[in-house]
């Protein structure tokens, strides 16, 4: 992977990690629960589980960020660059897989959150992260042809 994939894969885990946490967060606001309970779940990943709400949720920022573009780099290497969407998503389903099966056997907070609305949270992120990806990729090529043009 070249420094413009890692380029690449981090800006797509910025823009995933954020944007990925609408199907939850609508979830959790139409069946009354707080929207922060998915963050401060994450927060557990480096608190202890009877920290205070608002440490926890601090540091669900940071641990889902990490989370996030850790596994944004992971995809830009092994996403095929056709269809890196579908792919993507996909991707995401694994990870759920990972993060909410193997991950919240030991995290009860993560464990009790709603597991439908956590997979569509890790679909989503999988499949921004190859939509981004692409069109990273695309302002590339744009990039390099603009500038193959004024060379000649």
């Amino acid at each position: 992977m070249g420094s413009t994939d890692l380029r690449a894969g981090l800006v797509a885990g910025a823009v995933a990690g954020v944007v990925s946490g609408v199907p939850s967060t609508v979830h959790a606001v139409a069946t009354g629960r707080s929207p922060f309970d998915a963050l401060r779940a994450a927060g557990t990943l480096l608190l202890h589980d009877d920290a205070p709400p608002r440490a926890r949720a601090a540091a669900g920022v940071v641990a889902h960020g990490a989370i996030s573009l850790g596994w944004s780099v992971v995809l830009a290497a092994v996403l095929p660059r056709r269809r890196a969407a579908a792919w993507g998503a996909l991707g995401g389903l694994v990870i759920a897989g990972l993060d909410l099966g193997v991950l919240a056997r030991r995290r009860p907070h993560i464990r009790a959150l709603p597991r439908a609305a956590q997979v569509a949270d890790h679909v989503a992120f999988g499949a921004l992260v190859g939509a981004v990806l692409t069109r990273e990729a695309r302002r590339r090529r744009a990039r390099r042809a603009r500038t193959g043009a004024r060379r000649c």
